[in-house]
């Protein structure tokens, strides 16, 4: 039998969510932040200039699980602007985005207003207050379409300026600091 490993992963803002990659340029990857054994694998991703949450495996098999459509994934969006509840609740009833060329409707979700997290300061500077006030919103989703929180937020007219992950199911980003990594025993908790 093998023995899979998993790890959590604090991905912190500029890396991509991936141990490879084929373009010229040159890109941070996964593999800089931890010696991860082989044939190591993100479950999701979370795009380059997102942060957050990740779950990695040797177990390919699990991947499928923890992309279903019953696990739960909670993003906290910095948004242009101050959202208003009007806004929160389009989020949380479904908006049209763009996907793949035509346009989809997200499936309802969970959307509230929350207090700024106070999330330590990222590596590239957001903006300052010069540029208007931010506010933040906490986005759980089911499903996971490309770059889906920051369309939504687009779509209902408070443009995401940050985006963090904190939860994949009952697993948190808790306190685990930017770039660390944690090994866990299994990732069936979700």
């Amino acid at each position: 039998m093998i023995n899979h490993r998993h790890f959590l992963l604090h991905k912190p803002y500029g890396y991509l969510s991936q141990f490879v990659y084929e373009l010229k340029r040159t890109k941070k990857l996964l593999g800089e932040l931890h010696d991860f054994p082989p044939g190591t694998m993100a479950i999701g991703r979370l795009d380059e200039d997102s942060e957050g949450l990740l779950i990695l495996t040797t177990d390919g098999k699990m991947s499928e699980v923890v992309r279903s459509k019953n696990v739960e994934k909670e993003y906290y969006a910095q948004v242009d602007g101050i959202i208003t509840q009007e806004a929160v609740e389009q989020l949380q009833n479904g908006v049209l985005i763009g996907f793949k060329g035509t346009k989809y409707k997200t499936k309802k979700c969970q959307a509230k207003l929350i207090d700024d997290p106070n999330f330590p300061l990222r590596s590239q500077k957001i903006r300052d207050e010069r540029h208007g006030p931010t506010s933040w919103v906490s986005i759980t989703l089911t499903e996971g379409k490309f770059r889906q929180v920051r369309k939504m937020t687009s779509a209902v007219g408070f443009p995401t300026l940050r985006l963090v992950r904190v939860r994949i199911g009952n697993f948190h980003l808790s306190d685990l600091q930017s770039g660390e990594v944690k090994e866990i025993d299994s990732v069936l908790g979700v």
